[in-house]
C-alpha cells in the first residue's frame, strides 16, 4: 500500500487531497499545525500528525512518526497581498519561512529515505501567479517562484537516485480562503500604505470577479497531484485549473 505525506491538511487543497488518496486506498499521513481528527473520515489507513514546517523539531518529529513514505506533497503555505513598500520585513520572513524554507526543510527530511530506496516523489504546490506578474503579489510570488526554481534544479540532482520532483501550479481558487486570510493578515500587519489604496481595492475586486468555471476548483488541484503521484511520465510542471492551464499555454 503506497503512502503519501501531505502538509497543510486543515483546509483547501491539502484536505481534499488527503480525502482523495484515502478513497483510492492509499495510506495517508495528513499533517496540520493543529490536528483536527474530525476533518477526515476515520480509517486505519489515516494518520493525522501535528506539523509546523517552520519548526525544525516539529518537522523531524512528523517525518519520524510517519515512517516510510512514497510521496511527499508540500502544500502548506500562507498568502499575502500588498505592495513591497507595505510589507513589513517580519511578514516577509514569515512568508518565506513557510512557503519556501518550510518546503525545503520537508524535502531535506525525507530525502535520506528516498535516496536509500532509490525511489520517491516530491510534489511542491506553488501557484500560477509565477506564470504571470500581478500587482501586489510581489512577495508572495517571490516565495513561490523560488520553490519553482528549486524544484527544477532539484529534479536534475535527484534523477540519478530514481527520485522525481514536480511542481503543481494552481490558479485562482474561489473555494479557498486565500483572499480572506490575506486580508486578515494585512490588517494584522497594520493595513496597506495609503498611496496604494486604489490599487489594493482593485486587486481584491479582481479576486472576486469572473465566473468560477473560469478559475481553479479544488478537484483540479487534487487531480494534478494524483497524476504526478501515480504517473512516472508526468511533466515536471503541471498547471491545475482552467485559468492556470490558460496561463501555462501562454
Amino acid at each position: 500500500m503506497p503512502t503519501i505525506l501531505i502538509t497543510g491538511c486543515s483546509s483547501g487543497f491539502g484536505l481534499d487531497t488527503a480525502r482523495h488518496f484515502l478513497a483510492e486506498g492509499w495510506r495517508v499521513i495528513a499533517t496540520m499545525r493543529t490536528p483536527k481528527p474530525d476533518l477526515l473520515p476515520a480509517s486505519d489507513q489515516l494518520t493525522i500528525l501535528p506539523l509546523d514546517v517552520t519548526d525544525p523539531a516539529s518537522v523531524a518529529a512528523a517525518v519520524a512518526a510517519a515512517g516510510e513514505i512514497d510521496v511527499l506533497v508540500n502544500n502548506a503555505g500562507i498568502g499575502w497581498l500588498s505592495a513591497v513598500e507595505g510589507t513589513p520585513i517580519p511578514v516577509v520572513r514569515d512568508i518565506f519561512e513557510t512557503n519556501t524554507i518550510g518546503t525545503i526543510a520537508m524535502i531535506q527530511a525525507v530525502l535520506p529515505q528516498f535516496r536509500t530506496r532509490r525511489a520517491g516523489v516530491i510534489i511542491n504546490v506553488t501557484s500560477s501567479v509565477t506564470l504571470k506578474n500581478y500587482d501586489l503579489l510581489s512577495v508572495y510570488t517571490a516565495s513561490k517562484a523560488a520553490v519553482n526554481a528549486l524544484t527544477e534544479v532539484m529534479a536534475l540532482e535527484l534523477a540519478p537516485f530514481g527520485i522525481r520532483a514536480h511542481v503543481v501550479l494552481p490558479g485562482q481558487a474561489p473555494g479557498t480562503a486565500f483572499a480572506a486570510n490575506a486580508r486578515e493578515r494585512l490588517a494584522q500587519a497594520g493595513g496597506f500604505p495609503e498611496p496604494y489604496a486604489e490599487m489594493i481595492e482593485a486587486v481584491f475586486a479582481r479576486l472576486t470577479r469572473g465566473a468560477d468555471e473560469e478559475k481553479t476548483r479544488s478537484e483540479d488541484v487534487v487531480a494534478a497531484i494524483w497524476r504526478v503521484a501515480t504517473d512516472p511520465a508526468a511533466p515536471m510542471r503541471v498547471p491545475a485549473g482552467a485559468d492556470a492551464v490558460a496561463l501555462f499555454k501562454g
